[in-house]
């Protein structure tokens, strides 16, 4: 055998022998040998089972997928290169010229944005119902109403949707019902018990944990899958292997990093209520929130993410000196890692609980030791004084 062959084939015969790890083999692949011509014609018929090409997915995607299957109890599960990636897909799979959407008004900004300027130059017409919506839900929706897009929390102002309530609705009407659950993980509140039929998960944040990944996820229920499976096929979508082998390993991990964030920013969220500068703590797991009763009835716990307003309002970059002297507290978007962030700024929806048109502050609460993120805020909110 010529030099120039064995370029091309050395090492093939040893890369195929089966090794068992704990985590899943790593491949970096477009083309997927079949074993047999008899194969190959099944796939050019659609018929083959198994994985004829790179961007079906391959060892660590299929893992990773089959963990959040087993996970949140779904049907299937696919993932995407980004959250948004993975809110767009379903928009797009479970829509069509002529249908008309719902969508809590608390969503995700980016998903706002889609279905307001993307969807909407195909002729997917998209409103906006009130952010605690339950059963009055009924009245939103129309004949051509396809899809309603839940944001429980939502996740800068955390209003809750009284899910089971709006998901059976859903269902009577021939409505597929979607929910974002990024805050709270399938760890802490499980859509399909409740009957939901489609639950995205923003994997950027707490599944991957250390701010370093984009992923997203969609899982369904049975009787949703075909159409998601259908439209991710045309489109190609699929997830990079070696994010998808990263969030596998933030899986391992999750429950310890949730029940951290989840305790620390459950003890700062109280010091806030008693801080003297803040008029508001915007977080489920306390009392003081007007919806807490609901939050008991469908959550386990709760993530390290929440809100506060003040009691003075300042103009937008007169709260700078607060902002900007922070020391352990990042100024940026995202959120679900490691390291506290914060992000500040007025949202223009409604809002039942009195927060609209006020400068709203919300708060990663990463892994550092609480005493120091106290102190942090304090001599942040101390600045505005002056």
């Amino acid at each position: 055998m010529k030099k120039s062959t064995t370029l091309v084939n050395a090492g093939k015969a040893e890369a195929r022998e089966f090794i068992d790890t704990i985590n899943p083999p790593l491949h970096r692949a477009s083309t997927v040998l079949f074993d047999s011509y008899a194969d190959m014609l099944k796939a050019n018929k659609g018929e083959f089972e198994g994985v004829e090409y790179g961007t079906c997915g391959l060892a660590a995607q299929n893992a990773f997928e089959a963990a959040m299957v087993e996970l949140e109890g779904a049907h299937g599960c696919k993932a995407y290169q980004s959250g948004i990636a993975a809110i767009a897909m379903v928009l797009m799979a479970y829509t069509k010229q002529g249908d008309h959407i719902l969508i809590c008004d608390n969503v995700y900004g980016p998903t706002r944005h889609f279905c307001d300027g993307f969807l909407s130059k195909y002729g997917v017409e998209t409103d906006y119902f009130p952010s605690d919506s339950g059963a009055d839900i009924a009245g939103y929706i129309r004949e051509n109403t396809k899809l309603l897009f839940l944001e429980s929390p939502g996740s800068n102002t955390f209003e809750i949707q009284d899910i089971a309530a709006v998901s059976e609705i859903c269902r009577s009407k021939g409505v597929v019902s979607v929910i974002d659950n990024t805050w709270a993980t399938p760890l802490y509140f499980n859509p399909f018990e409740h009957g939901v039929d489609v639950s995205i998960q923003s994997c950027t944040k707490y599944i991957t944990g250390h701010s370093d990944i984009l992923l997203g996820t969609v899982s369904t229920n049975e009787q949703s899958w075909a159409a998601l499976e259908k439209c991710s096929g045309i489109f190609e979508a699929f997830a990079a292997q070696e994010d998808c082998y990263q969030a596998l390993r933030g899986l391992r991990t999750l429950k310890v990093r949730l029940k951290a964030h989840e305790e620390s920013a459950f003890e700062i969220a109280k010091w806030l209520e008693n801080h003297e500068m803040v008029e508001s703590v915007i977080h489920p797991a306390l009392e003081s929130h007007p919806q807490h009763d609901l939050w008991k009835q469908y959550f386990k716990g709760a993530s390290g993410l929440f809100a506060f307003t003040l009691k003075d309002e300042y103009e937008d970059m007169d709260h700078s000196p607060f902002v900007d002297n922070l020391e352990l507290f990042g100024l940026g978007y995202s959120w679900g890692g490691y390291k506290s962030l914060i992000t500040g700024g007025k949202f223009r929806r409604t809002n039942p609980f009195g927060y609209e048109g006020k400068t709203i502050f919300r708060l990663n609460i990463g892994l550092e030791d609480v005493e120091d993120l106290k102190a942090d805020l304090a001599q942040g909110l101390e600045r505005l004084k002056g």
